[in-house]
């Protein structure tokens, strides 16, 4: 019989109010405290950790306050930067690529519940991994739900509300995020 934990993890519906899950997120909740706590300019604490939280050595950089449900469900690649605000909800993998941006108030939810009000009564949840590529910069109060993947080299414009996969080299926005451009060679340098 799985437990709570490993039926969050392999995408099945899982009680959110279960001990060791509530152990997990409370132990993240007082890393995150300690960042926010931590003098900006002392990178070397900030970064132990920012380490401590997703359980392996990383130098991105995440400005304070930073929010997360565990931490070891999020998976950063190399020159990551988040602004102030960043929430990653990471019930499920998150997953984020080489030269990621995070403008402030990014959210990044992996979880979902029931539509059912009883099932929500009860404490049941889902998740699902979210996927975001390389090169990708999320504008400022983006919203990025559960089971999305964004590709390579993406924009999200500030504001929006990614609710579908968003395809490699586009310029996305709106409620929800909608491909209104192309990004080429050509156009990559300009606004």
């Amino acid at each position: 019989m799985l437990t709570e934990k490993q039926k969050m993890i392999a995408g099945l519906d899982y009680i959110q109010s279960d001990p060791e899950l509530v152990a997990d997120r409370n132990r993240a909740k007082a890393l995150c405290f300690k960042i926010s706590q931590t003098c900006p300019t002392d990178r070397a604490t900030h970064q132990a950790l920012m380490s401590n939280i997703i359980g392996y050595k990383t130098e991105a950089w995440v400005e304070p306050p930073f929010y997360c449900d565990y931490g070891y469900n999020i998976r950063l690649g190399n020159n990551f930067y988040a602004n102030h605000g960043c929430v990653i909800l990471d019930c499920a993998p998150v997953t984020i690529g080489d030269n990621c941006l995070l403008a402030p108030n990014v959210v990044i939810a992996s979880p979902g519940h029931p539509l059912d009000p009883v099932e929500r009564a009860y404490g049941a949840e889902f998740a699902k991994p979210v996927t975001i590529g390389k090169d990708v910069w999320l504008g400022a109060n983006v919203t990025v739900c559960p089971g999305v993947s964004i590709g390579n080299n993406v924009v999200v414009g500030a504001g929006s509300v990614v609710v579908k996969d968003l395809p490699d080299n586009s310029v996305c926005v709106g409620v929800p995020a909608v491909k209104i451009r192309d990004i080429t060679e050509r156009n990559s340098e300009t606004k």
